[in-house]
């Protein structure tokens, strides 16, 4: 075969192998004297590279003595017959290394492969089996349990991931670290990206470029989302969890019939929870496509769900918290609460062992701070929850309490105390949640610890659904800033307090009349371009008459025509707009720091005006298009104030 293409094809591919060394471990052990093990599963889900392991087995294997067959369960169909014609002088071989791949396409032939065929091999025989699903129960019986081992594949570490981009041609610039990031360690997500970043047609997301796309989908679900069901996916695409009524409550009313069984019958979907879930890549890749060709459906789809979730959660269901803050698009409320991390890690109580290893590491960082934590730790465990990642190490803690859970220690914590009495004249006295802290030990560059540390705060609070927030903010800590400005959280300056050597400020997030559901449902719906339920809806003509106002301000000819002005003479008519206008600016902004941001660019902008808008974007710490993106948005607040009150 010297000299062939055969012959480059599988030496190129050869060199592009990365990473995997556990597993090749696992199978290298296969061709010992003494293996343990003759059968050898892999599952994953599609993309995580089973075919390529497969491949570089198969080598090694060759290279160990081992002749090997491939069958690929893409070229067969699923019958007996098929099988046996396919593996007929297999047991003339004195090594065979049989290796199906695509194996959930062979289902069928299951049961026949371990009663019928595999115990007709050689007894030198080695079988690797590639599928999306993990083995059949039956696969660890009958004494099958003694020849056969199972490992299921994860996504690439990011060195990895690099690593497989520079056997590409890609180095370790900015382009390469975001396609990494979008990949999150799936092999084939990184190829895909790598091939069109080499192309050039477009960018590195799949959200950017739609050829990538559609490739991404091609390979990841095949044939799989051909037929009547493409709504179900589209769904499945936007829903965290998807159940048979939520097919139902957000499908046009047809459309759900046998959805359900289509979606959970996918190789790309798995159970979790009360409903079934899809892969992630092929979830973002049709999503991505929806929102390129039917933006408005997609808004639509997931308004519906967030409905469906508002209803089934204000029932006593605080769980499915969870399933809204997933519709959430914006990163920076997503930053300290989401769920996004869940398949990393996981929330858990506090075991034996846990408060010397905080003692250890937290009170060697900061002992002030871990004096501070101590109590709860070792006096009011049921109030602290620990985030654990896959290797059962602790990566994170949170202390949070209610007015009626609080051990009676609290009253004089000097971040908890004074912040209790502050909770007790509200209204709603006993439906707030008090934190503690909440600390992301874990090293992640994500926030993903941080997230689910916020949700378990909440989840834990035994709150059916609660008001209000008390949150612990370090000014330094941009993202919690960030986060609790996002959400309109006020500055309680008289609040803060001094742990150590750190300014902790107390931020009261009042979720409004709707609870914490109620917000999560308004968020989605903003985001989606829909007045919250029950909200006042402004009236258009009145808004565009205030934006086209803020645009030509000192120009009395432009604003006699304006249906808002009050009085004889054109320069009576501006006067009246321009108090107009500053009395809705003074109203319609909160006192936040992004809020008075906001305040502040509409007055250099218009109000106020520099000499140029480049210069007041200058004059703020600004870049230019952040500068004009917070113009329109604070132009586009004062119109609606003045419109919904008219």
């Amino acid at each position: 075969m010297a000299g062939t293409l055969g012959t480059r094809l599988a030496t190129r591919d050869e060199l592009r192998f990365v990473g995997r060394a556990e597993e090749l471990s696992l199978a290298g052990r296969l061709f010992e004297a003494d293996p343990p093990a003759s059968v050898l599963h892999v599952h994953g889900p599609g993309g995580i590279g089973k075919s390529t392991l497969l491949r570089e087995i198969a080598r090694r294997g060759e290279a160990a003595g081992w002749t090997p067959r491939a069958i690929d369960g893409r070229d067969l169909p699923p019958l007996a017959d098929a099988l046996e014609t396919a593996l007929a002088d297999v047991g003339e071989m004195k090594r065979p290394l049989v290796l199906f791949d695509t194996y959930e396409r062979f289902s069928a032939v299951d049961g026949y492969l371990r009663r019928g065929l595999l115990p007709s091999l050689p007894e030198s025989a080695i079988v690797v089996i590639a599928g999306r699903k993990p083995p059949e129960r039956a696969w660890f019986q009958d004494g099958w349990e003694n020849l056969t081992l199972a490992i299921e594949l994860s996504g690439l570490s990011d060195e990895e991931a690099f690593e497989l981009l520079a056997g590409q041609g890609l180095s370790a610039d900015a382009g390469a670290r975001a396609i990494v990031e979008w990949a999150k360690g799936s092999p084939l997500a990184l190829a895909v990206a790598a091939d069109t970043a080499a192309a050039g047609s477009g960018g590195v997301r799949a959200d950017e470029d739609p050829e990538m796309l559609r490739a991404l989908i091609r390979r990841l679900a095949d044939s799989e989302v051909a037929g009547a069901n493409l709504a179900a996916l589209g769904v499945a695409s936007i829903a965290r969890v998807t159940t048979p009524a939520l097919l139902s409550a957000v499908l046009d009313e047809g459309e759900a019939a046998d959805a359900y069984e289509w979606l959970r019958t996918r190789t790309f979907a798995e159970p979790l929870g009360e409903g079934v879930t899809v892969h992630d890549l092929v979830r973002k890749a049709v999503r991505a496509e929806i929102r390129q060709r039917e933006p408005e459906r997609e808004r639509e789809v997931r308004r519906r769900i967030a409905d469906h979730l508002h209803a089934r959660a204000t029932q006593g269901r605080l769980i499915l918290s969870i399933e809204l803050a997933h519709l959430v698009d914006d990163p920076v409320i997503r930053w300290g609460y989401s769920w996004e991390g869940s398949s990393a890690y996981r929330i858990d109580d506090l075991r034996p062992g846990d408060a010397e290893d905080l003692a250890a590491r937290l009170g060697e960082r900061d002992p002030v701070w871990w004096d501070s934590a101590r109590p709860f730790v070792e006096g009011a465990p049921e109030r602290v929850a620990v985030a654990r990642d896959a290797t059962d190490r602790l990566v994170g803690y949170m202390i949070a309490v209610t007015p009626r859970n609080t051990p009676a220690f609290a009253e004089d914590d000097p971040l908890l105390g004074p912040w209790l009495a502050h909770a007790r004249t509200l209204s709603a006295a006993g439906n707030a949640v008090l934190w503690h802290d909440s600390i992301d030990l874990s090293g992640d560059p994500l926030p993903r610890v941080q997230a689910m540390l916020g949700m378990a705060g909440i989840l834990r609070s035994g709150l059916a659904n609660p008001r209000y927030a008390y949150l612990p903010v370090n000014p330094r800590l941009a993202g919690a800033v960030d986060f609790s400005a996002a959400l309109g959280a006020r500055h309680l300056g008289g609040l803060d307090a001094h742990v150590g050597g750190h300014l902790i400020e107390c931020h009261l997030l009042d979720y409004g009349p709707g609870g914490l559901l109620g917000m999560q449902r308004d968020v989605v719906y903003r985001e989606c371009g829909f007045p919250p339920p029950g909200e006042r809806v402004a009236d258009p003509i009145v808004a565009e008459q205030v934006r086209e106002a803020l645009r030509h301000l000192g120009v009395p000819h432009e604003l006699a025509r304006n249906d808002l002005a009050q009085g004889n003479t054109p320069e009576e008519r501006a006067q009246s707009v321009r108090a107009l206008i500053e009395q809705a600016a003074d109203a319609a902004f909160g006192d936040t720091p992004n809020e008075r941001l906001l305040h502040d660019v509409l007055m250099r902008g218009y109000l106020q005006p520099a000499p140029s808008h480049e210069l007041a974007a200058e004059d703020l710490n600004l870049s230019r298009a952040t500068y004009f993106r917070r113009l329109k948005a604070a132009a586009e607040r004062v119109a609606d104030h003045i419109a919904a009150g008219r």
